[in-house]
């Protein structure tokens, strides 16, 4: 099989995994090839507005194992393709002097076995970064069960990792691929982990010690290939971020492409609401101090698909609200919908000069049209009295619906 016809099965293949990002890198480039400044993933924007690109593709789709949601499965007829490392290498550099992409985003089925299959994720990278100097953005997919050394060498050579642990329970995951574990798949991100840890205290004390990882790691969950609650993916999530210090935990609206018994008929349709809702909920736990347990509890096992979950949440606790922006903490309008981090610092450095009125507040990037059901700036309520969750709720919905319906 000739280069294109390889290049149009594994990039078409590679479309499946989304836990690719290349946020916290900053590789320096020395004379060689590529830059690496705030690049992302496929048609994503920069944290400075720039549209960028990498080349997503697996390096392989010839796999051992089986699993049922996986259009790679083994037991299903499909072309299979293979690159050699040097083809990959030349095929990346030939894209990035074409000004067709940023960077590489490799990921690969299992072919023989894990060590073998890390070996040769490690000599693409080798050719790339030694031969061809090519200094710009790589992300690699880790092989759970591959030789911790094997991992390091490609971890010196990557800006980010990831372990996708596909399912967020051991019970879905032997269900629907049971030839994988979780305890393989936790044992490889500990690794990574405490080899990051390890390197930052080598470069602390020396400065030209190599970066091991320095994107970090992440992964990706799928989502609506088994019967879990968002109560379990978020309680995984959650517990993802704490133990293993991930960046990133990624979810993947499940597409059906296999008929199985165990899985949603064919023609389902991916429920891409419901990895918004866990996007969102995503970020209410990193950056808005939200607990997995408030978000979703087993009388809420599941995000509603009419609001989003900080709404959701602050229906179901009325007895925070209306709060006063004057008087609440930084952490209390953190609870408030339509106040995001950067609005809450303005309240909070602003009223240390004069109080807030509600004219004030509109200018300050909050989305007063939410915000306004749930405070008062100085004690003036601009929202339907009197206050009433039910009320707010038929209010809000409606607007909600419209702007989910214009996103998808």
């Amino acid at each position: 099989m000739d280069i294109m016809g390889k290049l149009d099965i594994l990039a078409s293949a590679a479309k499946y995994d989304v836990s690719c990002s290349s946020s916290g890198v900053s590789r320096n480039n020395k004379g060689g090839t590529g830059n690496c400044k705030s690049f992302g993933i496929c048609h994503a924007w920069s944290s400075d507005g720039r549209c960028i690109s990498l080349l997503k593709i697996l390096l392989s789709n010839d796999c051992i194992y089986d699993c049922r949601y996986c259009v790679n499965r083994r037991s299903n007829d499909i072309p299979r393709a293979s690159f050699s490392p040097r083809e990959l290498a030349e095929l990346t550099i030939q894209f990035y002097r074409r000004n067709y992409i940023e960077g590489l985003f490799l990921s690969t089925a299992v072919e023989k076995s894990p060590d073998y299959t890390m070996e040769k994720i490690i000599r693409v990278l080798t050719l790339l970064r030694e031969e061809y100097e090519f200094q710009g953005y790589i992300h690699v997919k880790v092989i759970p069960g591959a030789d911790p050394l094997l991992l390091y060498r490609a971890g010196l050579l990557a800006d980010r990792m990831s372990v996708n642990i596909e399912q967020p329970s051991e019970h879905s995951l032997r269900l629907l691929a049971p030839q994988k574990s979780l305890s393989s798949m936790y044992h490889s991100m500990k690794q990574l982990k405490d080899r990051i840890q390890e390197n930052r205290a080598e470069r602390r004390r020396f400065r030209h010690a190599p970066h091991f990882v320095p994107g970090g790691q992440s992964t990706q969950m799928i989502v609506g290939a088994s019967q879990d609650s968002d109560l379990l993916i978020l309680h995984t999530t959650q517990a993802l971020y704490q133990k293993f210090g991930l960046k990133r935990v990624y979810f993947s609206a499940y597409v059906p492409v296999n008929q199985d018994s165990t899985l949603p008929a064919v023609n389902t349709a991916p429920p891409l609401l419901r990895e918004h809702r866990l996007y969102q909920s995503d970020w209410l736990l990193r950056f808005y101090h939200f607990k997995a347990e408030e978000i979703v509890d087993p009388a809420h096992a599941n995000l509603e698909t009419d609001i989003d979950p900080k709404t959701a949440w602050a229906l179901r606790h009325p007895e925070f609200f209306p709060l006063e922006v004057n008087l609440a903490s930084y952490e209390e309008l953190l609870r408030v919908p339509g106040i995001g981090t950067k609005s809450a610092w303005r309240i909070v450095s602003q009223r240390r000069v004069a109080a807030i009125s509600v004219d004030e507040i509109k200018k300050l990037g909050v989305v007063f049209k939410r915000a306004q059901y749930f405070i008062t700036c100085k004690g003036v309520y601009a929202g339907n009295k009197p206050y009433d969750p039910e009320t707010i709720r038929k209010l809000m919905v409606p607007n909600t619906s419209l702007q989910q319906m214009s996103l998808f």
